[in-house]
This record gives structure tokens, sequence and C-alpha cells, in this order.
């Protein structure tokens, strides 16, 4: 009907499939009231993992994107979310080097890679694109190795916090969707390939299941 929220999509798309394990991704983090929130803990078939795209960690760059929040509100949203799920996923989008970008601009998103702790992020350096305000309005005046070394920043403070946070899973038990044979998997050693709940790729050796 018109009107309809996404929440009441996903309740209904819940319900009628309780056996199909239900993710969805690229959404704006303003698309996410805590009532979205609440159904994705309450439902076991809705995959407790959220792509949050931050896009950069300086409240004044989300202002020049014209991203709509706040360095602030983003990691409230993310503290809220954790607070209902603590084993949630989240992964993210992250650009370095938008236009006018600062040094001090740059650290925070630096930062905010440590702070939320991220299980996967989609890293890249600014390149302009036709139809965006950004490319009508703004210079695109950080010079190309510049933007490529705080790329690197970004992904080494990524994968940092990916690896302080990796002992965690030790000893967990996961529900994982099999996909199918590993890629490495061999006639000698066949292995099998799937995803947990969270979106993390799962490799293990096929047992006969009785």
């Amino acid at each position: 009907s018109l009107g309809a929220r996404f929440v009441d999509l996903l309740d209904a798309v819940s319900l009628a499939a309780p056996q199909v394990r239900i993710r969805f991704t690229s959404p704006h983090p303003k698309d996410f009231p805590r009532q979205v929130l609440e159904l994705i803990a309450e439902r076991p078939n809705i995959c407790k993992q959220l792509h949050m795209p931050a896009q950069s960690g300086s409240s004044s760059v989300l202002e020049r994107m014209r991203r709509g929040y706040t360095r602030e509100a983003y990691v409230g949203l993310i503290e809220e979310a954790r607070s209902l799920m603590p084993n949630l996923a989240i992964t993210t989008d992250v650009i370095s080097g938008f236009c006018g970008e600062t040094d001090e601009e740059h650290q925070q998103t630096v930062s905010l890679m440590s702070e939320v702790g991220y299980d996967q992020a989609f890293m890249f350096a600014y390149s302009e694109r036709t139809r965006t305000h950004a490319h009508h309005a703004m210079k695109d005046d950080v010079p190309e190795q510049v933007k490529l070394a705080r790329l690197q920043q970004v992904i080494d403070g990524f994968r940092g916090a990916l690896i302080a946070k990796a002992p965690l899973l030790q000893g967990t038990e996961q529900v994982v969707l099999v996909e199918g044979a590993s890629k490495r998997s061999t006639a000698e050693r066949p292995q099998v390939s799937g995803r947990s709940d969270s979106g993390k790729v799962c490799v293990w050796e096929p047992v006969e299941v009785r």
C-alpha cells in the first residue's frame, strides 16, 4: 500500500519466509529507525549484519558531501544498534581525499575505523563523478599521491582493528549457509565454503551429517 515503511516490508518478508536468510545492503544511515533495529534483533532469519556507509569520519567533510548526518550521530546509531545486538557485524564505505579534505579531517576518518571496528570496509580514493554536486561546485584539489597515501592509512586502520577483534570469534559456534565447494578445494582435500550470519566467509572440511 502507499506509504508503507521499510520496516513493514522487512517484517512481511521475514514472516513469509522464516527458513530464508534475509540480508539487505547499501541503505543510508538515516534509514535505520529504532523499529528496524529492533526487528532485526528479534528475527532469527534476518542477518545480524548492517552495511552503514560512513564515507568519512569528519563531520565537516560529511557536510560538504551533503550526507545529512554528523560523525557523532553516525557513531550514536552504531552504539544503539550494538546495544540491541552485541555481536552485530558492521560494514561500511569510505572515501579518502574528498574535495578540500585536510590532514586533520583525514585523521578523523582513520580514528573512526578504530573506534567502530568494522567487519568489512570498501575503501576508495576520491574521484570526480559527473552529475554530482561536488563535480559542479567543488574543486578536486587533493593531489592523487596524497589521496593514495591517506587511503593506505585508512586501510591500515581498518585492518588493525579487524585483527584485534578476530580472537573474539575463537571457540564460538556459527550458523553458516553453505554456498558450495571452496575455491581451494581439491580432490585430495575437499573443502566447503559458506557465509556466517554476520557475512564472514567460512571454509571447512566436509563431515558426514547424521
